[in-house]
Order: C-alpha cells, then structure tokens, then sequence
C-alpha cells in the first residue's frame, strides 16, 4: 500500500439550484408482467437498464420488477439511502449528467447538482442528508476527475478531499461515514483507494492499476470490487478495507464481471457480466454465493442490465 498525507486547502462551495424534471410524473408501481427475474430474491434491487432505448431505472422485488422512470432521457446508478426511503441517481435532461435523489416509488424527483461537469456514481452518506459523487471536467486535452459532496436540504456541494491532486472518482461512503473508498489514477491505470476522513490522507489497498470499483458490505467489514489481475479482463473480489485478505470470487474464463453490490445480509454480491467489454455487449445481472462461489443468473433483458444497488 502506499499512503499521500493531504495538505488542508479550504474546500470550495457553490450553489446548487433547485430543478424539477419536467414531464416526469408520478409512475404506477405497477410490476412490468414482461419483465421477471430467474429467481425471487429478499429485499429489494434498484438498477438500470436501456432495454427501452435509453437508460431507465427498475426496481426489482421479490420475484417482480416496476420500471420507475420512463422518460427521452438517461437514467442511471441508482442507490438506495440508508433508510430506503428514496434512491439517488444520475440523469441528463439537458444532456449534461447532474445528480438527482427520487422517492422510492420514483416520485417527487429533485435535481440536486447543477454545473457544467458530468456528476455521477452517487454514493450516500450513512446520516441520509448528504450524497458524494463523481464531476468530471475537461480541462483542454484532459480530464479531472473529483469527488464532491452535495448537502440535499441546501443544495451545496463541496469537494470531498481538495488537497488530493491525481484524477479519483466511484465513491463508495462506509456505513459508519468515517472512509470513503474510490477509484484512483495511478501513474499506469486505476486501482482501488481508501479515503480516512478523520485522518485526512490516502491509501491505495491494490497495485498494478488494474482494480476499480469497490464497495463497502453493508457492515464495512469487506469491500467487493472489480480487478483484472488474474487474468486480464474484470472479475469480482472481495478484501478487507485495509486491502489484506484478498480473494477471488469469480473466475468465469469467458465474461467480464463488474459493478459489484452486496446483498442485505452480507452473504452474496449481485453483479453484471458479459461476455464484450464494452457498453455495447449484453450486460446481464448476476448474483454469488460468497462461501460456496456458486454463481446465478439472475436477470437478464434484451438490453444492458447495469449498476445494481440491494437492500
């Protein structure tokens, strides 16, 4: 592991204006009859899909699944809050992706960003008031990449680590709030890091640039994330958030497996698989059993079935 202590800089702030979708209206919870998982799964599953033609937001219970957005527009990573009262979202009404929070039956939605960069990848905090994100920004030839936090009763956001200077993005907030772990730039590639806010520094917990995405088990004893070490291309692992005990959990010599999510009782990791690495293939959910590895299929549409959240 390797460890940067962060230089305190004043965060920045700005202000966030309050904007309603139009013409999205209060949707049916009507469960699509056309639309049934391989099998009936306890709690409940938020994801998105473009079977439709864009990216819409489902929502999976028991042995059913209701579309709750259904709009011109892309609707993507949903994640439930932590009462699960309502899921946050991003989408981009305007063709610029912003971050919005919906109650659970996918109404009233509220904009909570508003800027020229791509936000994306929400992530809520455990007290329910604020969610971290990723904004991208180009910068002439380059990107940045940052993390942000937004305030949902004030709408103002702020940077979440302003003294780290090399491209982070992919929060995932600890149940108890005190790390944030992210996807950072090493000099070649990306690898998982771990942000501890009351000590102000960094820790990337894998090496080689070749892991990204984790997220933290609903206890945040573990984190499941994505890495392409073994073999060249995405399978799912899971380690301890200090980056020992790593293990392998899928080896599916023929799929890309990524966005990893855990299931309430820590016990499974749903996840998407295809058999193409790109946006193009078709992206189907997953879940495995953490002991025993076994694997299912779990839902799979015509479209790409993406970015799974489960409580």
């Amino acid at each position: 592991m390797t460890r940067q202590k962060l230089n305190p800089i004043p965060l920045l702030f700005f202000s966030i204006s309050f904007f309603c979708m139009c013409g999205n209206t209060k949707q049916e919870m009507e469960p699509r009859t056309d639309l049934v998982p391989e099998f009936s799964i306890p709690g409940s599953l938020v994801f998105h899909s473009n079977m439709d033609g864009d990216n819409e937001i489902y929502l999976m219970t028991g042995n059913s699944i209701v579309q709750l957005t259904n709009n011109s527009w892309n609707d993507e990573y949903p994640v439930w809050s932590p009462d699960g009262r309502r899921i946050a979202f991003s989408a981009d009404p305007e063709g610029n992706y912003d971050i919005f929070v919906m109650e659970a039956d996918g109404s009233p939605i509220t904009r909570l960003t508003t800027s020229k960069a791509q936000e994306k990848e929400p992530s809520w905090y455990p007290d329910g008031n604020s969610i971290a994100y990723s904004s991208e920004i180009k910068k002439f030839i380059r990107k940045q990449l940052t993390l942000w936090r937004v305030d949902i009763e004030t709408k103002k956001a702020e940077r979440i680590i302003p003294g780290y200077n090399k491209g982070h993005a992919i929060p995932h907030v600890s149940p108890d709030g005190h790390l944030l772990t992210f996807t950072g730039k090493r000099t070649m590639g990306w690898d998982v890091a771990m942000y501890d806010r009351q000590k102000n520094n960094v820790e990337f917990l894998d090496e080689g640039g070749k892991s990204c995405r984790a997220r933290f088990s609903k206890d945040g004893k573990k984190l499941a994330y994505v890495s392409s070490k073994a073999d060249g291309k995405g399978d799912i692992w899971i380690m301890n958030p200090d980056g020992t005990g790593k293990k392998r959990l899928t080896e599916r010599e023929e799929t890309y497996d990524y966005f990893p999510a855990w299931s309430p009782d820590n016990k499974f990791v749903v996840f998407n698989s295809s058999k193409q690495h790109d946006h193009n293939g078709d992206w189907a959910l997953y879940v495995i059993d953490i002991k025993t590895a076994e694997t299912r299929l779990l839902f799979d549409s015509t479209g790409n079935d993406i970015f799974p959240d489960w409580r």
